[in-house]
Formats: C-alpha cells, structure tokens, sequence
C-alpha cells in the first residue's frame, strides 16, 4: 500500500467517482453519492492526516481506502470486545475497488495489507463499520477473521437512516496474520 500524497486529492477523487459510477449495486451495498459521502473535505482530511492509502497493482489503482490509527467518538458506543483506549485501535473507512480489479480477491489482499500495517504500528484490534445491507462485505469481513460486534441505527446525508454493523479483529499476539488465519505469539 501507498501513502497518498498532498496534492493527490483529484485523482483520488476521480477513482472514487469512477468507483461510485460504475460498482454495480452501490445504491444497495455502499449507498456512496460523491459530494454526500465521500467528500472532498473528508479525503483531504485523511490525506493532510497521513491516513489515505492506494492498493497498486504496478502502475494502476486497485482500490484505495482511509486507515487512522486511532478509533473516532462514534466507536465508543459499540460493545466491543475488548475495553480498548481510542489509541490503541485502528479503523478502517471508504475502502473502495476500483472496477476493472473488482471480483479478483483485492480487497482480502488490501485488508491483510491492513492488518499488518495496524499490526506493525502496535495497534490491538483493527475495527470498522458497513451497511447492514452490504452482505458481501461482512462475508468477507468474518471469512478474514473478523467478528460482529453489534449495530446501531444512524443517520447519514448519503443513506438516511439505515442500520451500521461493526466488526473488530483482535490484534493482539498475533504475529502473523494470512487469510483469516491468526498465529499468536507463544
């Protein structure tokens, strides 16, 4: 994964807008609308934040996404699994695929990518929230390892009032990480 740099917010913003135009169901699993959710305001933030990364495939975006090292206010409500210190959690937000790499196990790859990194900053568990109605990234979420923490009912401009499912992957003793595979430290 590469960090994305500075002045990188318009072809990033691009590959969103071709990510939200052309990923067929996104009105059901992600219910992204550019400009409602993602913004310009909230990449450039996790840009200015050294939190946006690109999943490269040699020359060419595969997907990017927004890591912080560090778990927002509206994460303290869940019921997770283990009490954590917002500082010791990183979370995951806007992964996208990009459409010609959709379908070809790059979002597993970009996760583990994910993991590793939360793993090598000495984060203890790795969190994040989907749609209850993106059914395939919670497949994907618990074939990785990753277990259902809960929901809540929110609002937001993009998808009005809908149900957020969060998951949490313990990171913690974990030294190596494949697949949904967890080795912990002896």
């Amino acid at each position: 994964m590469q960090l994305v740099l500075a002045e990188d917010l318009v072809p990033v913003r691009e590959k969103y807008i071709e990510v939200i135009e052309h990923t067929v169901d996104m009105n059901v699993h992600a219910r992204w609308i550019y400009g409602q959710h993602p913004t310009d305001a909230l990449i450039q933030t996790y840009i200015d934040r050294q939190e946006m990364y690109l999943f490269m495939d040699g020359q060419t975006v595969a997907g990017m996404t927004a890591i912080t090292m560090c778990q927002g206010e509206d994460y303290r409500t869940v019921i997770w699994g283990k009490d954590l210190k917002d500082d010791e959690v990183a979370a995951l937000h806007i992964l996208a695929i990009t459409p010609e790499y959709q379908g070809q196990g790059v979002s597993k790859k970009m996760i583990e990518a994910i993991i590793s990194l939360g793993m090598e900053k000495g984060k203890k568990a790795l969190r994040l929230d989907t749609l209850a109605s993106n059914i395939p990234a919670q497949h994907m979420y618990e074939k990785l390892g990753f277990e259902y923490r809960g929901k809540q009912h929110l609002f937001a401009e993009n998808t009005g009032w809908t149900d957020f499912l969060y998951y949490e992957l313990p990171l913690e003793n974990i030294n190596h990480y494949s697949g949904g595979k967890r080795t912990k430290v002896k």
